[in-house]
């Protein structure tokens, strides 16, 4: 696992267009970030689904989140980290070529 810097913490989000949003961190770094990638799942449905949702999006603690308990953590924000459902999608990918590659090396075929 990657060693991250400091725990950071959002400061002020603002909707830019389409699921783009600019945030301002405590130590006021400023990115220009399009969420899109991280709303899947079913709590984020109803945000992806309504974009008038998706504009209510607001500074809850120390990351940015949605009345419906929706929220999305800061760390993946600053560092540009890959979304959580995105990781779990390689690491079923990687199992099965694991898997594929032992499969394909136990047919008893010669491969040289």
């Amino acid at each position: 696992m990657e060693k991250l810097g400091p725990l950071v913490r959002v400061r002020k989000v603002e909707p830019l267009e389409k699921f783009i949003v600019r945030l301002t961190f405590e130590d006021s770094t400023q990115k220009e970030i399009d969420l899109e990638p991280y709303l899947r799942g079913p709590i984020f449905e109803p945000i992806r689904n309504d974009l008038s949702m998706f504009r209510s999006v607001k500074v809850i603690g120390s990351t940015i989140g949605w009345d419906n308990g929706a929220d999305i953590d800061p760390d993946v924000l600053y560092y540009d980290l890959k979304p959580a459902w995105m990781e779990e999608i390689e690491a079923v990918d990687k199992n099965k070529e694991l898997t594929a590659g032992k499969e394909y090396s136990n047919t008893g075929v010669n491969h040289s």
